[in-house]
This record gives structure tokens, C-alpha cells and sequence, in this order.
């Protein structure tokens, strides 16, 4: 940020201490962000204000109430005012100045008006008054020069990203779930435009991009920076959906500031009700919140996901209380399809989405369906501690649907955990940031593992290692072992069938049990059919059993013991024993059969699978594929220090009872 925007931010940031006291410094963003939109709006509309006051009248003479033609009399702008009061005026009653501000506001067309709703600004207008601030903090911001003459729409974009990002780095508790580190929407920003650094140099080139969890907007402004960057001459049309309706309004201010076209931000769940239906997009980028519960929204959810690949949800729906896959599928969505020139998205999610969910959940759906469309261009690994309100490990998603003919049945994971620095002081949770040299190395190495597999002859290709999609895939396998029992009363049986409930309305439980009480100390039976004899002479005196009695009965007195029967169906087949199942995880294109041979049977003869039970499951495990083995430590080495350790401690003990 050049010295002039700094400048101008730090001083609409030393309004802020005005407000010392009267509020926390987690709420100046409240007041100083609306009073920074309000003023640059006024600004913006002098040189037009009474041109459009004189077609208001005119359009009123001739009985017209259609207020949007007023924007004509703006000299193009996508916003309006009607009152008589500007500014200036409005704050030279000292007596009247929230009154004369709210009415000001009421004043603009609907779609500045609502930014100033989404804010609540009437409401802390009303709380400066009662703390008797108002006339001060509003006459301070009447003294700043925000004409667009004096600062640009691109420095005004600048200064007020930089009050957004001050505000929110004060305030910890919340800065996390609306705010996006800088240094990792500029990496997540490279990473997902730099392949195309090419075709953004295009003379005329438009481009637009989507972010349905767009918070405050940064990561839209930093990819409408890098667009601009290499093409001065491109068009970057930003369009963004936001739940929480102060970082809405952030945002919306800020793209109208900038002079773009605020009404492509909306407030609005995007799981619920998607506010960009029916559009798609060139670039698409997000930072959802980690493990976003869906509950509110399941019912509207679940009907969109019952049409199938006609709605968002057609490949599965993940666990309830985390829909971070859901943002991934509503952003797929909104791809271009790729004879429409395609798409690139990037998402940073933490672990869990890698490897979460069963083989066939709904996860390991939605990753099988991107998998094997071979839309996942990579994983990013980046280092913890760099948001603030999570330490955890965290991970970019890079999608496109028009990958080049290089890269094409190619998934690149890349290991960054390993490039940051640490930050000089604490901001929440985040410890640690990544330089710009750390971006600038990532990046680098990112584009050349785009154009060649794994590049041995760079000193990080450790870092960076390729698969193809089936690789992620694997066939869970359910592996059997026979069913071997003896038949025995014992204590523990008789306690069994006590509580059972088939039991529990049977009028002779007592008899039942006592009569077997009498068979406590016989020898266990090896084979059922002797059992089944000693076992209908001894209850014959109660007669037929209900089955359900019968069959408890049966479930008390068999026991698993490798020495036992084996049992069988009626077919002859071994009866697999539940308590010996286990399960595999066998490579997609490897033979089950050549897998139990290898790995199951040496140690396990009497081992089958059943294939009835064989799922298709694919997870990323990424940390797994970067594992480094390190030996433990030889013991004479181990027991050196810990002599040395107990020398250090006696000398320190014999300081003390000196």
C-alpha cells in the first residue's frame, strides 16, 4: 500500500479516538466504517447534486415515481440521493446531527440504503447521541476530503480494506470467522490465477468471479488486484454472497466505493437460497467457515439434493454439523461448463474434508464425484496458526474443469506446512504468517509442478508429489473368519437371560432359569446337536418355548472358541463370526483376491471376503504421503543425557541445602 492510502486510513482511524471508552475497540468498526461509506458516497454525488434535485422536481411536475430514472441525472453512477441535506449541512446543526443524518440516509436510493440498514447505523447513531458524540465524530469526518478527484476509486478501495483489515485484526473474538488473513488471499489468489497469467493479459479481457462466502470482499478485491495488475485494460465484474449482514454490508460499501456494481452482493444463506441462480463464473474462491453446521437449512437442502445432478447436491450430502463440501459442490455449480471456456476455483477448508465419512458416506461421494470427473488440479498444505480464530491445520482446494492436456488425470499435492514465519505478536490464534518470499517460492513451485510431473531437479521437489485421481480411491472390504462355538450354562449366561428382553413377559422366566441353573457345572458341549438334546430334556417340563425365548436361550449358552463347532448354513457354508470381522482398505485397481493372498491369508488361513459387503470409498490422505519415518534415538545416547540431567539436578539440590 503506497504511502497515500496509508495516510488517508490512519486518519479516518484517528476518528476512532473519539470513541475510547464509550465503546470497545471491537465495535469502532460499527461507527467509522458506515461514517467512511456515508461520506465517500456524499462526495461522490456533490458534483451532481442539484442536477439530479432539479429532475427529482421535474419528474414530480410530470407525475412520473419511478425514482430509478434519476440515475441518469448522476452521470452514471448506480446510486442516488433525494434529500436537500448533504453532508456538510446536515452536520453544521450540532444540535440536530442524528436526526439530520438518518434523514439524510433515508434519502438514498434502495441500493445505497440498504448498506447503511445492514450496518444498523441508525441504531449507533442514536448511541453516539446518547454518549454525546455525534456532532464530534460526524463534523471530524466532514473535515476529510473523500472527493473522487482527490482520492481515486482504487486508493479509496485501498484505504478502506486497510480500515477493514485494522478493525478486524482488533478484534479477535470475531476477526476469524469474517476476515481472511492478507498473505493467504494473496498465495490463494496466485495459486488459483497465475496458470492463467497468459490469458489475463488480453486486451479487453472480462472476467468474473464468485465468492458465496465473501465476508468483508477481501479475497474478491485481491483477485480483482491481480487481475488488473498484469492488465490494466480487463474488466473484473466481482460478485459475492454473505450470511452475516455487517460483513454484507462491508463488503457491499466497499464495491460501490470502488465504483462496482454493488447489487451483484447479496445477503443470504447460499445454501438456502442461492442468490446467483442460473449464473455462472470464470473464477470462483471462498474461505467457508470450518465445519459450518447445516441444520437450519437441512429441509430446503434435502429437497434441492432429492432432483439429483439437476440441483447443487446430486453427488451427496455430508455429515450435518459440517457442510464445508456443500460450499465446494454449490461453487462447482457455478462453473462454466468447458465448452464455455471453464473454470478455475480455489477453497481453503481444514482436514477434515480430505478423509472424513466412510467408503460410500456422503463425503467420500462428493470426493469420488470430483475425483473421477478429474476436476481436483491440487491440495495445499499450509502451515497452522494462520487464522485467527483456529490454530489447525489448513488446506487450499484448487478445482478446474479445463485442465491443459499435461496436466489432464494429474492431482498435485503440495506440502507449504513448512514455509512461514513467525508473526512478532500473537493476533488470536494466529502465530504465524507467510512472507512474501514464501509466496512468491510457493508459487513458483506451484507452476512447475503444472507443467511437469515432479520436477527432481528443483530443490523443493520433496515438497511436491503427483498421483492420478483412482489413486485416492479404495475398496473397503469386509473380511470374515468362521463362526466356532461351545455350548455351556454359565453364571454369566443365567445373568444374561435374566435381562433379556424376550424373557421379560415370559410367565416361567423363573423356572427357565432355575432349571438351568442345574447345568452350571456340566462340561461345555463341543457339538450343538448334543447340546440341543441335554437342553430339551431339561426344560421339557415347561413345554414349547416361544421362539424369541428359544432363541435367547441359544444366544446365552453359545460361545466363540477357535476350538469349537464350526457352524454352517443350511447350504453347508461357514457362518462368518461378527466378533472376528474386520475390515480392509485395498487399493482401487488392485485384485482382492491377490490382496487377501498377500496380506490376509498368511496369518489368517480360514479367512474369506464378502464381496455383498465391498464398498467404493476415496479419501486424500495427504499427511500420509509426506510421512517421514525418524528412528528413535540409539539408548546409549538417551541414558548419556539423562546422567547428565541428574548431575545438573543433584548440583542444583546440594546449592539449595547449602
Amino acid at each position: 500500500m503506497s504511502s497515500t492510502h496509508t495516510r488517508l486510513a490512519s486518519l479516518i482511524w484517528s476518528v476512532a479516538d473519539l470513541l475510547r471508552g464509550d465503546y470497545k475497540q471491537s465495535e469502532y468498526g460499527k461507527v467509522i466504517l458506515p461514517f467512511t461509506v456515508l461520506r465517500r458516497l456524499d462526495c461522490v454525488l456533490a458534483p451532481t447534486k442539484e442536477a439530479v434535485l432539479a429532475r427529482k422536481a421535474k419528474l414530480a411536475a410530470q407525475g412520473v415515481q419511478n425514482l430509478a430514472m434519476l440515475k441518469r441525472a448522476t452521470g452514471g453512477l448506480s446510486f442516488y440521493n433525494t434529500s436537500k441535506l448533504d453532508f456538510q449541512s446536515a452536520v453544521r446543526d450540532q444540535d440536530n446531527v442524528a436526526n439530520n443524518l438518518k434523514s439524510y440516509i433515508g434519502a438514498f436510493s434502495e441500493n445505497a440504503r440498504e448498506i447503511f440498514e445492514a450496518y444498523e447505523f441508525t441504531a449507533q447513531l442514536s448511541r453516539l447521541d446518547g454518549a454525546g458524540l455525534t456532532y464530534q465524530v460526524a463534523s471530524k469526518f466532514a473535515e476529510i476530503d473523500l472527493r473522487p478527484i482527490a482520492v481515486d476509486n482504487h486508493q479509496m478501495g485501498y484505504a478502506f480494506e486497510e480500515l477493514i483489515r485494522r478493525f478486524s485484526e482488533i478484534s479477535n473474538e470475531t476477526a476469524g470467522e469474517h476476515f481472511t488473513p492478507r498473505e493467504v488471499i494473496e498465495l490463494m489468489v496466485n495459486l488459483l490465477l497465475a496458470p492463467d497469467e497468459q490469458d489475463l493479459t488480453t486486451p479487453g479481457v472480462v472476467k468474473t468471479v464468485l465468492d458465496p462466502a465473501c465476508g468483508t470482499g477481501g479475497m474478491l478485491t485481491a483477485a480483482e488486484e491481480f487481475i488488473l495488475k498484469h492488465n490494466p485494460q480487463a474488466t473484473v465484474v466481482p460478485h459475492g454472497q454473505e450470511l452475516n449482514a455487517e460483513s454484507y454490508a462491508i463488503c457491499k460499501s466497499d464495491m460501490m466505493i470502488r465504483g462496482e456494481n454493488s447489487s451483484n452482493i447479496q445477503l443470504g444463506n447460499s445454501f438456502s437460497h442461492d442468490k446467483h441462480y442460473g449464473k455462472t463464473f470464470d473464477y470462483l474462491l471462498a474461505n467457508p467457515p470450518f465445519g459450518v453446521e447445516w441444520k437450519k437449512v437441512k429441509d430446503d437442502v434435502e429437497a434441492e439434493a432429492k432432483i439429483g445432478y439437476a440441483g447443487r447436491f446430486g453427488a451427496g450430502l455430508p455429515r450435518i454439523n459440517d457442510g464445508s463440501l456443500m460450499f465446494l459442490q454449490h461453487m462447482i455449480h457455478h462453473m462454466k461448463k468447458p465448452e464455455q471456456g471453464g473454470s478455475r476455483l480455489a477453497i481453503v477448508f481444514n482436514g477434515s474434508p480430505l478423509f472424513s465419512g466412510a467408503a460410500e458416506s456422503g463425503e467420500s461421494k462428493i470426493r469420488q464425484w470430483i475425483l473421477e470427473n478429474d476436476w481436483l488440479e491440487a491440495v495445499v498444505a499450509l502451515p497452522d496458526q494462520l487464522f485467527y480464530n483456529t490454530g489447525i491445520s489448513t488446506y487450499f482446494w484448487i478445482l478446474t474443469n479445463r485442465k491443459d492436456e499435461a496436466h489432464r488425470g494429474k492431482v498435485i499435492l503440495l506440502d507449504a506446512r513448512e514455509h512461514w514465519s513467525k508473526m512478532r505478536k500473537s493476533l488470536g490464534d494466529k502465530r504465524k504468517y507467510v512472507p512474501e518470499q514464501g509466496i512468491a517460492e510457493l508459487t513458483e513451485l506451484y507452476a512447475r509442478a503444472l507443467t511437469a510431473a515432479e520436477d527432481t531437479e528443483h530443490p523443493m521437489h520433496e515438497k511436491v508429489k503427483v498421483f492420478a485421481p483412482r489413486d485416492f480411491g479404495y475398496q473397503r472390504i469386509t473380511v470374515e473368519r468362521p463362526l466356532k462355538l461351545r455350548f455351556e450354562i454359565t453364571e454369566e449366561a443365567l445373568t444374561e437371560l435374566e435381562d433379556a428382553k424376550p424373557l421379560a413377559k415370559y410367565e416361567s422366566r423363573d423356572k427357565l432359569v432355575e432349571a438351568l441353573r442345574g447345568l452350571v457345572d456340566r462340561p461345555a458341549a463341543k457339538r450343538k446337536i448334543d447340546f440341543a438334546k441335554t437342553l430339551k430334556e431339561t426344560l421339557a417340563p415347561l413345554g414349547k418355548l416361544p421362539v424369541a425365548v428359544d432363541k435367547a436361550i441359544w444366544a446365552a449358552v453359545s460361545i466363540s472358541d477357535p476350538d469349537g463347532e464350526l457352524q454352517t448354513d443350511a447350504k453347508g457354508n461357514p457362518l462368518p463370526d461378527p466378533d472376528l470381522r474386520d475390515n480392509e482398505n485395498v487399493p482401487m485397481d488392485e485384485d482382492i483376491d491377490a490382496y487377501m493372498a498377500r496380506e490376509v491369508l498368511p496369518h489368517v488361513a480360514d479367512a474369506w471376503v464378502d464381496h455383498t459387503k465391498t464398498k467404493v470409498g476415496y479419501e486424500i490422505p495427504f499427511t500420509r504421503h509426506f510421512y517421514k519415518y525418524t528412528p528413535p534415538r540409539p539408548l546409549d545416547e538417551i541414558d548419556t543425557e539423562l546422567k547428565d540431567l541428574e548431575a545438573q539436578i543433584q548440583l542444583l539440590l546440594s546449592e539449595v541445602t547449602q
